[in-house]
């Protein structure tokens, strides 16, 4: 059996099917589900560049993200995952699917309302990664061009890291004491805000993909050689998470036993504000209901 059956159309790009080998999966293609309807079969085969999720926390998290998102930009960003399976010798995490879907569309909302945000890593990630630095500048070019948008270089050195983390490929030992650690600080996270971050959620996804690259950072001895002005505007915007964004960075340098960079903690001030706001966002909107 070398077909899958459609179950349900997401949209153009995006259809829910069934595997013979992997059971329900989600499939990403070039127009894979345009004119498609449910039970539909397709032939493996004579599907070109389709991507499967075998994972079913990652299909969960990326049918959170597809109602969300433009299906031109779910589109370029296949297009840019092709390019980087063509330009790199490891195989690539499914997880970038997610992770560089969602980053994107969320830097062109920020793009759009000027919210313009400094990447004090962008020298750094250029000079230690410059084959993923020049896939990322293909990416920001490509998004740039097809979305009709003018994205900074600094989201170079963003896409650049998210990159990396796809490609990346660690000890096991490594990445479950990282792994530990990650879910000691998601821990300390919701205990401090009193709310519980859902573990197939886009909110869970944001935040441990943050804390992995800073924990990236410090293991390949990275430095930041300026400290961003945001961090001003952080300390009097947000100064509950702004307190609570220095515990998490001290807590990783108890444990890791390496300076964290101040200007690592605006970063996390960034992601915990997104976090409190989704917090009170949920709680008036049970209030409403009741």
């Amino acid at each position: 059996m070398s077909s899958i059956t459609v179950a349900k159309v997401l949209n153009n790009n995006v259809i829910i099917a069934e595997h013979p080998q992997y059971a329900e999966v989600v499939v990403i293609g070039k127009g894979i589900g345009f004119n498609r309807k449910m039970r539909d079969r397709i032939e493996l085969s004579s599907v070109e560049k389709m991507f499967i999720l075998r994972s079913q926390e990652e299909q969960e998290q990326y049918k959170q993200l597809v109602p969300q998102i433009d299906e031109k930009l779910i589109e370029v960003v296949q297009e840019i995952i092709i390019h980087i399976m063509q330009h790199s010798r490891e195989p690539l995490n499914e997880h970038i699917h997610i992770a560089l879907t969602d980053h994107i569309s969320f830097a062109i909302r920020r793009n759009e309302q000027n919210i313009p945000i400094h990447n004090p890593f962008l020298y750094e990630t250029k000079e230690i990664y410059p084959e993923e630095y020049a896939m990322a500048e293909y990416a920001i070019g490509r998004i740039n061009e097809v979305m009709h948008v003018s994205m900074p270089s600094d989201e170079i050195g963003f896409v650049a890291l998210h990159i990396v983390s796809a490609l990346s490929n660690r000890h096991i030992t490594e990445v479950k004491q990282h792994s530990v650690l990650i879910g000691d600080l998601v821990t300390l996270v919701e205990n401090s805000l009193d709310y519980r971050i859902p573990r197939d959620s886009l909110d869970y996804s944001r935040m441990v993909t943050h804390l992995r690259f800073v924990l990236e950072r410090l293991r390949r001895g990275e430095t930041v050689r300026e400290i961003s002005s945001l961090d001003g505007l952080m300390k009097r915007e947000y100064p509950e998470m702004y307190t609570l964004a220095w515990k998490l960075t001290k807590v990783m340098e108890q444990r890791v036993r390496i300076p964290v960079y101040a200007a690592e903690v605006s970063y996390l001030t960034v992601h915990l504000q997104r976090l409190a706001q989704k917090k009170e966002d949920e709680a008036e909107m049970e209030e409403n209901n009741s």
